[in-house]
């Protein structure tokens, strides 16, 4: 399943510019981080849905590039404080800032990241780009505090887990698609819309990504890293609400207390392939991704939209 860059490779190109533009700093030390940053970003998803979403209702426009730059530097900036919450030394297959740079740098380039995104777009006048966005952060934050609030407990509720992800990882991609539409149809409606269209898609990627913790796939992360930090996945939570008390028991401890060891570890991915955890969740991800597609068929049929389709295929069968 291949990326539909050719229908925006222009806007990609450019945008790589104005992004890096964007990023510069005048301090040395700052710039260095920024640009080992830069070099490093990862597929540009989400500025693929800015774009995406842009092109559906007109040509991208100057508001749609720096949508895209606001995008990916409140991105940027949250997986660099991710990597200081969660005490990570690799991100995406290099070491990440804070293993180069250590706690007080990371933080104050993640600090730095957001003041610049918001700069952007307040010195250009984007408030309605600036609140989509501003929102997708203030849940992103929520959901990270909510999803350590319950790990500590393991209170696996399906329900739960479902606001966490919308929280944390749809609430950007929904921003995205809603500022991308907004930037060129200056509708509230239609950005909406696309809101609700980028939502449904970020939940479907998260359960994907969850899905990678249950396999021996080179997937750019350790597999059963999510058992190790006693995070709420629905695979793990369909098992343990579908297992004898006994073996309930058992896997609660171990995530408690033996999440480090590989062979307990293994032992809990063996349950939830055996209880029939990965089908459900396979199952669930293709109902969001069924939705996702209702609300983009609403749109007019056109190339873009059979590559924002394509996007959709990516995110939902990708092998990694």
């Amino acid at each position: 399943m291949k990326l539909p860059v050719n229908l925006i490779e222009q806007e990609l190109k450019l945008f790589e510019e104005k992004f890096k533009e964007a990023a510069k700093s005048n301090v040395s030390m700052l710039d260095r981080i920024m640009r080992y940053v830069v070099k490093r970003k990862g597929k540009q998803l989400r500025p693929m849905f800015v774009f995406l979403a842009a092109r559906l209702f007109g040509e991208a426009n100057e508001s749609t590039y720096r949508a895209a730059s606001l995008v990916e530097l409140l991105h940027t900036a949250t997986l660099v404080h991710d990597d200081v919450v969660d005490d990570s030394i690799e991100r995406r297959g290099f070491f990440s800032v804070y293993a180069l740079w250590k706690n007080k740098a990371s933080v104050l380039v993640g600090d730095y990241l957001l003041a610049k995104g918001l700069l952007l777009s307040l010195e250009n006048n984007d408030f309605q780009i600036l609140k989509f966005l501003s929102d997708a952060v203030r849940q992103m934050s929520e959901g990270e505090l909510l999803q350590m609030e319950k790990s500590r407990s393991l209170n696996l509720d399906e329900g739960v887990y479902f606001e966490i992800i919308k929280s944390k990882t749809a609430s950007l991609l929904a921003s995205a698609c809603a500022a991308g539409a907004w930037s060129t149809s200056q509708n509230a409606e239609t950005a909406e819309r696309m809101r609700a269209f980028g939502e449904k898609v970020g939940i479907a990627f998260q359960i994907k990504d969850d899905l990678f913790d249950y396999t021996s796939q080179d997937v750019g992360k350790p597999t059963g890293n999510d058992i190790k930090e006693k995070k709420l996945t629905l695979p793990l939570i369909y098992t343990l609400n579908n297992v004898d008390k006994e073996t309930k028991r058992k896997m609660i401890y171990i995530i408690k207390n033996e999440n480090t060891r590989k062979a307990k570890v293994q032992y809990i991915i063996d349950v939830v392939e055996k209880t029939g955890g990965i089908e459900y969740t396979n199952q669930k991800m293709a109902g969001y991704k069924k939705e996702a597609m209702g609300l983009l068929h609403s749109f007019p049929e056109s190339g873009i939209r059979d590559g924002f389709e394509q996007l959709v295929n990516f995110v939902t069968d990708r092998k990694y």
